[in-house]
């Protein structure tokens, strides 16, 4: 009997050790069985192919074993050999304009931070506001939700980060015994994650979702609409964050004055401000009024890239630092999950799905919205916001017709709470920035961002119910 045990034990020692491999077989073992099993009933031999590289995108993105832009690449070789869909249409939707856009916006923040542009007004926001620990909280929570309405969220936290842990050694906080300290982070991190919301620049889950949305429907959304239906929810969820912060961390200190003459000699030691960042900061404001005001017409992309090409014309920024700040393979994920999302409705197989996994019981607009805000919400924390994306809108624009919903409106109840994690490390850098600290321990945003994130689902269902209508969206 012991000798057993010990079998077992050492086997089990065994595929712990080799997890990586044991998913990797098991997915391959399974994926077989699907591609040469018989169709269900309304279920084409296409469809059943798709379902099976569904399923392996899936389970790869979820588990990680396999970086999520080599899985995309897998997807893309797959939907060929199996004849899903032909070669020449699967590799062209590499050419979406989500991801020029996503491209010409990574690219003009890596020159607003190389600039150092975006680091003076931030010092010269804290420098003028943070004069008292409410009102340096304050300012620490609401000047990265600002940012990342134009940047991405995560280059606005690593901007940030050196910046509060600055702040943090003035005032001599001591690591995870100071409740101020991890007021300070949770607030950079949270309004870093909320203000990444409010538009398509926050975050490249947004960008994504519009990308497999017209590719299957032909649909999109415009700029300002994306903004408006998130802006209620974004506003609520940062005074709300306050309040949480404050109550569940009650600060110890009464008096910032060391931070605030550390943010005065900052700011007193920075050179005149130089014709780059001018001319950078003029050619952002242009370029953000170009996708509120002529998206439409003249296309997001084509406004992001004209912006970068601006940019090269006049020496504002060079490619070596292009090439060290952009995450190059993020375009092949978006790639391969637009792809991926096309083949699933060409296919069926999403309409399907839908109807699989649903029963005949709720059939009104709500019976999606709820649960699709909840899954999104909560299944934001165990994979990144763009594997939810990926994984979830094939089925969301599946299940929208069967519910009577509008696609634009599944895609935005979808991905707006999608870009809500902040409780988990793997959801989202700006978290995992935050735990880095030093101050900031798994019990901190278990508790708090738990409640916050209840909050955020009642709040944004209530904005789905009593003010999108207003903005013509038919609930």
């Amino acid at each position: 009997m012991s000798n057993l045990i010990g079998a077992r034990t050492n086997l089990l020692a065994v595929m712990v050790k080799n997890y990586r491999y044991v998913v990797i077989a098991l997915v391959g073992l399974i994926f077989g069985v699907i591609v040469t099993s018989t169709p269900p009933a309304g279920l084409s031999p296409q469809g059943m192919k798709a379902l099976a590289i569904f399923f392996v995108c899936v389970v790869f993105w979820v588990t990680n074993v396999i970086p999520l832009m080599i899985t995309s690449l897998l997807a893309i070789i797959l939907f060929p050999l199996l004849g899903v869909l032909d070669s020449k249409l699967t590799y062209s939707l590499f050419g979406n304009k989500a991801v020029f856009f996503i491209l010409g916006s990574f690219i003009l923040a890596s020159a607003l931070m190389r600039s150092g542009l975006s680091t003076r007004l931030a010092l010269m926001v804290l420098k003028r506001f943070g004069g008292s620990p409410r009102s340096l909280l304050i300012s620490i929570l609401f000047l990265p939700a600002f940012a990342s309405f134009w940047m991405s969220a995560h280059a606005v936290a690593a901007m940030m980060f050196p910046i509060v842990s600055e702040i943090t050694d003035a005032l001599k906080l001591k690591g995870e015994s100071s409740n101020y300290g991890k007021s300070l982070f949770l607030a950079m991190a949270w309004g870093c994650i909320i203000g990444g919301t409010a538009t398509f620049l926050g975050g490249a889950r947004a960008p994504l979702a519009l990308g497999i949305l017209y590719e299957i429907t032909g649909k999109s959304v415009d700029f300002v609409t994306w903004a408006l239906a998130g802006l209620p929810t974004v506003l609520i969820m940062l005074f709300l964050t306050y309040v949480v912060i404050s109550k569940f961390f009650p600060y110890e200190i009464t008096d910032v004055t060391p931070a605030k003459e550390m943010l005065i000699s900052k700011v007193a030691v920075l050179k005149k401000i130089s014709i780059r960042e001018k001319a950078l900061g003029a050619l952002m404001l242009g370029t953000i009024c170009c996708w509120v005001f002529w998206g439409q017409v003249l296309g997001l992309a084509n406004i992001a890239l004209g912006a970068v090409f601006i940019a090269f014309i006049f020496n504002l920024m060079s490619w070596k630092e292009v090439e060290e700040d952009v995450n190059w393979g993020i375009f092949l994920m978006y790639g391969g999950a637009i792809c991926l999302g096309l083949a699933m409705e060409k296919t069926g197989a999403a309409k399907w799905l839908a109807e699989s996994v649903m029963d005949n019981g709720w059939r009104s607009p709500w019976g999606l919205i709820l649960p699709l805000s909840f899954v999104s919400l909560f299944l934001t924390e165990a994979i990144s916001n763009s594997a939810v994306i990926a994984f979830l809108m094939p089925i969301a624009i599946g299940m929208s017709s069967q519910f009577g919903v509008d696609p634009i409106v599944a895609t935005l109840v979808l991905t707006i709470p999608s870009g809500l994690a902040m409780v988990l490390p793997m959801g989202t850098p700006a978290t995992a920035i935050a735990f880095s600290s030093g101050f900031v321990k798994p019990r901190d945003t278990l508790k708090a961002g738990l409640l916050l994130k209840i909050v955020a689902w009642v709040i944004f269902n209530l904005s789905v119910y009593f003010y999108w209508p207003l903005l013509g969206f038919k609930i």
